[in-house]
Order: C-alpha cells, then structure tokens, then sequence
C-alpha cells in the first residue's frame, strides 16, 4: 500500500470538514497547485482512502420521521448472505453491519411513523429465512456524526 504523507492528511482534514469547498481554496490552504489537489484527491480515490461521495440528506424532510438500529439474530451464522441479499432489497434499510455478539447483523433504517415500522418488522424483515429475531432500539437523537480523526 502507497504511503499516505503529511499533505495527503492536510487534504483529507479539509475536505472532510467541507467536501462542498473548491479544490482552488484546497490548494490555497495547502499551499499547492490546484492541479496537485486533483492528482492527490484522485490518488487518494484510487488508494480507496476516500471511498464514496455525495451528500448528505435529512429524512425527515422526506417524510421519514423515525432512525431505528434493529439487532438481528440468525437461525445460523451460514445464513448470512442469503439474509443480506433480502436485506438489501428493503430500500429503508441504509446500512447494515455483520457483527459479534448478542446479535449477528446490525441495521439501520428509516420509518416514516409506528404503523410503516411495523410493516417493515413485521410484514418484511421478520419474514426473511433465516431470521430467528429481532430487537429494535429507535433513535431519539443524533448529536455526533464524523469521521475519523485523521492525523
């Protein structure tokens, strides 16, 4: 793997603050050619250091009123994939996560109310071979979202 120097963090600190922020004021901060920030982002791209792009939306101005973290047991651990590729067809479900511990998948949806959260549980994920069950905790609140420290 590449090495990823001094300036290479300088960028990666600026632009995950303001990913909005034109690469010409990058490059001013930095003290480098606007030519330099485009190789080193497209470096950093092909490295998979930055992975992704986009923005971010609130999806509560879309009608989804609830963020909920479902904690899913399986019947068996061999059943993963299979319980993933019919996770992956739910569009609410944004992100999922194999894990260790009480549970063996972690996901994150969105609900727009009580009646679609209990469609999606019920009339859907529970549903899925494989499942064995489910707990639900419902996020009340979102006070931290960043990344990594990049030092």
């Amino acid at each position: 793997m590449e090495k990823i120097d001094q300036l290479d963090r300088k960028i990666l600190r600026i632009i995950t603050q303001n990913a909005r922020m034109p690469f010409k004021d990058v490059a001013e901060e930095c003290g480098v050619s606007r030519a330099a920030i485009h190789q080193r982002v497209q470096r950093l791209i092909d490295l998979n250091v930055i992975t992704g792009s986009g923005y971010t939306v609130n999806h509560k101005m879309l009608g989804y009123q609830m963020c909920v973290y479902i904690g899913i047991t399986l019947e068996r651990g061999s059943m993963y994939k299979e319980v993933v590729n019919a996770l992956e067809k739910i569009p609410e479900i944004v992100e999922s996560q194999y894990t260790l511990g009480h549970y063996t998948i972690l996901i994150k949806l969105y609900a727009k109310n009580d009646e679609h959260l209990m469609q999606l549980l019920n009339g859907q994920i529970q549903e899925i071979n494989g499942v064995a069950s489910t707990e639900t905790l419902t996020s009340l609140d979102q006070r931290i979202k960043r990344t990594i420290p990049i030092e």
